[in-house]
């Protein structure tokens, strides 16, 4: 049997390699597959203004799907690995992602921020994105809300952040036995010797608090 150790050491490495590989197909997303939509996009915009009116609303449906294709495919870039999150930070990051995901799920999300941020790690940056990129997944699919709200806390003695819908809710103890996004979300913080707690009532909505000690 591996010790706790080595089974935490080879957890992070994979990790790592997967971060490594979703990185390279976020870029053949972006400027591969994104590119080419676009073009499309944009020459069908020019024949929608002279194509026979018989057929206008035919190419305005074709035009409104390619925008609504390009969107999906920018959200998948974005969630595969944000390009903000190195240059700007993981405020920044979070707060263009937010604005795809409302856009794409229809989910209205107030983000609230309390003190200064800390520069983080790479790897503490990459993996604070991950479990809340994580946890607003979960709202889009199960949460059956229109609204959450995420506040970043900046405090002395660490970063805490809160992640709440107003859903239906769901018990707990009984989803962990079944459900690898929320042990990944726990398993990927203690990794950084963060926490993850859950919270949810029926009908009440669902609480997720991750905390990160600053050193």
């Amino acid at each position: 049997m591996k010790a706790p150790l080595e089974r935490e050491n080879i957890s992070s490495y994979i990790i790592q390699a997967q971060e490594l590989e979703l990185k390279r197909i976020a870029l053949e997303l972006h400027e591969g597959v994104g590119q080419t939509l676009y073009s499309l996009y944009t020459g069908m915009q020019l024949i929608e203004g002279n194509v026979d009116p018989s057929m206008k609303s035919f190419m305005e449906e074709m035009t409104q799907l390619m925008e609504k294709t390009i969107q999906e495919v920018r959200l998948l870039a974005v969630e595969l690995h944000p390009p903000t999150l190195t240059t700007l930070g993981l405020l920044s990051a979070m707060k263009s992602y937010l604005k795809l995901y409302t856009s794409t799920y229809g989910i209205e999300v107030e983000f609230n921020t309390s003190g200064d941020e800390v520069q983080l790690l790479e790897k503490e940056r990459m993996t604070l994105f991950r479990v809340c990129q994580e946890a607003l997944a979960n709202i889009a699919i199960h949460a059956d809300t229109i609204r959450a709200d995420i506040t970043f806390a900046w405090e002395p003695k660490g970063l805490f952040i809160l992640i709440r819908d107003f859903g239906k809710g769901f018990d707990v103890e009984a989803a962990m036995d079944h459900s690898p996004g929320l042990a990944s979300m726990v398993e990927r913080m203690g990794l950084i010797g963060g926490s993850c707690t859950i919270s949810s009532k029926h009908q009440e909505g669902t609480s997720i608090e991750f905390s990160l000690s600053l050193k």
